[in-house]
């Protein structure tokens, strides 16, 4: 009896040493398979982008920049040069089965229409439009991308940002131009009021509509007469005219308003926020366009179905 307890205390064991280094083993295979998963193919994206790119190993983070040095800027007097904050540059980061893109570009004017177009084409986010100086000479603006998904497909893409940057470079760029005085206004309110669906008003020249949303702050609702709205300015006449103002949008709806923008060849000249800790957060994006009267007011309308405004 003692002899076969023996043999079956041997046999549970062995059993269990062996499904202990079986479990060990998948173990080893998931964390082999995780590691694996989180680790960026570097050489690809430096191979995609066309750019020699530097890892930082503890955060796991690969950044390519391209130095502005076809810029010659100047800031208050002082001569600027790349490393003082005109270079472009994206950074790639595994989230889980996903990659993330953060980056900046820096543009001057003419080019910034031109380069968010690219990037919204090719499935980048634009999150931000603005300057990052005073007094300079050329005016510098920066458009900061983002994107998360699959990390040759984000490396294509900013291929194809860097590219636009190069190939618009030296005053390539695109610089709308219109001789319009407000006070020669001739343009019909009521076709805009057919295609927006509203009416506005007319003074001094311009014919404004106005659409108003509303957030919370501090527990208060605030709303149109605090500046949370969406308008529209229209001056010139209907075959020739420019349209300005600013679009008010959740966070959600900014990618939707600037392709609506973008595709109504509607220039957008500065993408923030007008508030903190507002709830629901509200984004800021102003816009200039020219021509047709119509066609101008095609393209605001389609941006604001875009948003949950009326």
């Amino acid at each position: 009896m003692k002899k076969n307890l023996n043999k079956r205390t041997v046999y549970i064991c062995i059993v269990s040493g062996v499904l202990a280094f079986a479990f060990l083993a998948l173990i080893g295979n998931v964390s082999s398979s995780l590691a694996a998963q989180g680790k960026l193919d570097t050489a690809k994206i430096e191979q995609l982008t066309g750019v020699k790119g530097e890892l930082n190993e503890k955060e796991g983070v690969y950044t390519v920049r391209v130095p502005r040095t076809d810029l010659q800027v100047t800031t208050a007097g002082v001569k600027m040069n790349p490393a003082m904050g005109l270079t472009s540059y994206a950074a790639f980061m595994k989230a889980g089965a996903m990659t993330m893109l953060m980056g900046d570009t820096t543009l001057l004017e003419d080019q910034v229409n031109p380069v968010m177009s690219v990037a919204l084409e090719n499935g980048l986010e634009v999150t931000a439009l603005h300057n990052h100086f005073f007094w300079d000479t050329p005016k510098v603006m920066f458009m900061h991308i983002g994107g998360m998904g699959d990390e040759e497909k984000l490396a294509s893409a900013v291929a194809k940002v860097f590219a636009k940057i190069k190939e618009t470079s030296g005053g390539k760029g695109q610089i709308p131009n219109a001789d319009l005085d407000p006070a020669k206004t001739s343009l019909d309110p009521k076709n805009i009021e057919g295609v927006m669906g509203m009416k506005g008003q007319m003074a001094n020249g311009v014919y404004k509509i106005t659409i108003g949303r509303t957030t919370k702050m501090g527990g208060h609702e605030v709303g149109n007469a605090m500046g949370i709205n969406t308008w529209a300015a229209f001056v010139g006449s209907d075959q020739q005219a420019v349209v300005d103002g600013d679009f008010v949008m959740l966070e959600k709806e900014l990618q939707s308003v600037l392709k609506k923008l973008r595709g109504a060849d509607i220039d957008v000249v500065a993408i923030h926020q007008h508030m903190t800790t507002e709830q629901p957060r509200i984004m800021f994006l102003h816009y200039w366009g020219i021509g047709k009267a119509e066609a101008l007011a095609k393209g605001v309308r389609g941006a604001l179905d875009a948003t949950g405004a009326n």
